[in-house]
């Protein structure tokens, strides 16, 4: 049998040595090749790293912990003061933080106020799935407002229309990183008694009325999938001030147990064996009572590691993309079959992507443009499920829409979005507007080839 992780001044000096070894593979494999236009990709996104990340992965594997550990506790920390918020608590993905969101709110701990199912919950028709799929795995009624288009967020002219007696709370995503008017969302929840949830996957850094985006709500959501602001491969995490929330949300993530120890620890309560909950005999092992129907969510150490070294660049990270949605926007203004996004007044954005809607009386279809550019290598992407009323997955759910939901029908045929990410410059942003402009002034010559 193994024993317990030497901390010997030899394998101190190994570990160094290993690092130092990583740091030096990091400059031989990882260097910058440049970019040659109508050659070389220009993706939408991408991991923009350097060796701190590698040395913070391979610091944590020689540790051989395999679940969450001591980066993770780092990272919770020092994200949450980030942020501006108390609490945080990671999960394996913004998808799963969306869900562990919800559920938390299903607690009978919550009790009156708890959500149950058949309960309604006012979100957006158009956005990506996971933002909306916990409603319905949960049993409640999902309740579809239309989009604006200056910045794709919901409508919250509509909130009001919206609401019933049977609402219990409000989902809604900063689309691409471009602040909804969260203050009115908060006024609104608080005035009829309504949780409310930011998912702020796409929109880490932007601001509203100058506070962060996720603080105005109940709880927040965030992703760290490679695309995102910053990365753990994989992970996700879930945002709030209450210690009972926290404590809930780490219940449904750690397999619904009781326990608040963390993995490797026991009896922080200080009595392990002497709780008495439901009908379990007096002294049930408190690390196996069970107060939720939970899950396993949990993310590795290894993939905190590698956030903490990326949370160090998180500043540097958003200023670079507000630059490159800035660059875009003067580059693509002249092109005038394009309308390109707005900020509300008091936003601060930190553009995930940049969304482009073409023009009804455009030289080219969103579709024809989209793929002439996958043709000269400018990556694109569509603003997510589009109307998600339309998609096959909501064929036989239980919903509410209210009014047509015309908007979410132009977003979903008409609008797409391009990179901004801290990977790109402006040599990349200008090969991307001088290709869109071709392929429209292609499409003006030869109407039928385009």
């Amino acid at each position: 049998m193994l024993s317990e992780r030497s901390s010997s001044p030899a394998a101190q000096q190994l570990r160094a040595d290993i690092l130092g070894k990583v740091r030096e593979y990091f400059a031989a494999a990882y260097e910058d090749r440049g970019f040659v236009p109508g050659q070389d990709t220009v993706p939408v996104s991408g991991r923009v790293f350097d060796d701190e990340e590698f040395v913070a992965l391979v610091d944590s594997s020689l540790d051989f912990w395999l679940t969450t550990g001591r980066y993770a506790d780092k990272f919770e920390r020092d994200f949450a003061r980030w942020f501006g918020i108390r609490e945080c608590v990671l999960v394996n993905s913004g998808s799963s933080a969306n869900l562990v969101a919800l559920a938390t709110l299903t607690s009978h701990e919550l009790g009156e106020r708890r959500l149950q199912p058949g309960d309604e919950v006012i979100t957006a028709a158009a956005g990506f799935p996971t933002t909306v799929n916990p409603i319905v795995q949960l049993g409640m009624v999902p309740v579809f407002i239309d989009s604006e288009l200056l910045t794709y967020n919901a409508d919250l002219s509509q909130l009001e229309a919206a609401l019933s007696p049977k609402t219990k709370a409000i989902i809604i995503a900063h689309t691409l990183g471009n602040p909804f008017d969260a203050q009115r969302v908060h006024d609104f929840a608080r005035e009829h008694g309504l949780w409310m949830i930011e998912d702020t996957c796409d929109a880490v850094g932007a601001q509203y009325a100058g506070k962060q985006v996720g603080t105005f709500g109940d709880l927040a959501t965030v992703s760290f999938y490679p695309a995102h602001h910053l990365t753990m491969g994989e992970g996700g995490a879930v945002m709030m001030r209450s210690p009972k929330l926290r404590k809930i949300a780490e219940s449904f993530r750690d397999w619904g147990r009781d326990c608040w120890c963390p993995p490797g620890k026991d009896n922080t309560c200080g009595k392990r064996f002497d709780w008495q909950l439901g009908e379990l005999p007096h002294g049930y092992d408190h690390k196996y009572t069970y107060s939720h129907l939970g899950y396993n969510l949990k993310l590795t150490d290894m993939q905190a590691a590698i956030g903490v070294a990326q949370l160090a660049k998180i500043d540097g990270f958003i200023a670079k993309r507000r630059e490159n949605a800035a660059i875009l926007h003067e580059l693509l203004s002249p092109i005038d079959w394009l309308e390109l996004p707005g900020e509300l007044e008091l936003a601060n954005s930190s553009w995930f992507g940049y969304p482009i809607r073409v023009a009804e009386d455009a030289p080219v279809t969103r579709d024809a443009l989209t793929m002439a550019l996958n043709e000269r290598k400018v990556g694109t992407r569509l603003v997510f499920a589009g109307n998600l009323t339309k998609q096959p997955a909501y064929r036989d759910i239980t919903y509410r829409a209210i009014g047509d939901l015309a908007n979410a029908d132009i977003i979903m045929n008409r609008v797409f979005w391009i990179g901004c990410y801290p990977g790109l410059g402006r040599e990349q942003l200008t090969y991307i507007a001088q290709t869109i402009a071709a392929v429209g002034e292609e499409a003006l010559r030869h109407p039928v080839a385009i």
